[in-house]
């Protein structure tokens, strides 16, 4: 069974996507949208919520830890099976996610969200006053992978220094990310044709925010 998009587009009104890529700032600007507007905040894997009703029969991506041998299994693979996975990984990801915004956008608030939506089903569910699309150097996103005191990134990073060969498996792991991060995906995100905010430090977030408020319209 499909929801029509025209349905979805009515549900999601008051809702308000920042796609982009890691270090841009999504996560930071979805939770001070949604503190100043007394909206919901979804943050980055909101949908975890659901992952209890996944099997790798149906989201073999997002199934696949429960099929993997191992962690060193996931850190050893290819880069392009990797980009393959992560890919795979957001199309099941955003699934779960339209389920959980129809939840969410029950009670009447703006909805804020850092998505795993891609471009081409957000133009088809929402439009282009309601979805911003915010980017960092893709070098960011390699060199300082490991910097943030992120669960989940430093287990990573233990895992690598656990390897057989500690040293091979951080080269691979960098052209992982680097195969994730590759320029064709920078662009493609920028040549979306939603309203683009390039990461620039000399911004405070305060500012950020007040130029993403001026493009929702609140």
């Amino acid at each position: 069974m499909n929801i029509s998009n025209n349905l979805l587009r009515g549900l999601f009104e008051n809702v308000y996507f920042i796609i982009g890529t890691a270090y841009a700032g999504k996560s930071t600007m979805v939770r001070m949208l949604a503190g100043k507007h007394d909206g919901v905040f979804c943050g980055e894997n909101y949908h975890d919520v659901l992952m209890s009703l996944i099997d790798p029969e149906h989201q073999p991506n997002l199934g696949y830890f429960q099929m993997m041998s191992g962690w060193q299994e996931f850190i050893s693979r290819t880069p392009q099976a990797y980009a393959d996975w992560i890919d795979g990984t957001a199309r099941e990801a955003a699934e779960l996610e339209i389920i959980e915004l129809i939840r969410r956008t029950a009670g009447g608030r703006r909805v804020f969200v850092d998505t795993n939506i891609s471009a081409d089903a957000l133009r088809e569910i929402s439009d282009y006053r309601r979805v911003a699309v915010m980017l960092s150097d893709p070098s960011v996103s390699v060199s300082r992978f490991f910097d943030r005191p992120d669960a989940e990134k430093q287990f990573i990073y233990q895992q690598l220094l656990q390897a057989p060969d500690p040293e091979a498996a951080m080269a691979n792991y960098r052209a992982i990310l680097e195969r994730i991060n590759r320029p064709e995906r920078y662009r493609e995100l920028e040549n979306s044709g939603f309203f683009t905010l390039k990461r620039d430090d000399r911004r405070t977030p305060e500012e950020t925010m007040a130029i993403l408020e001026a493009h929702f319209g609140l």
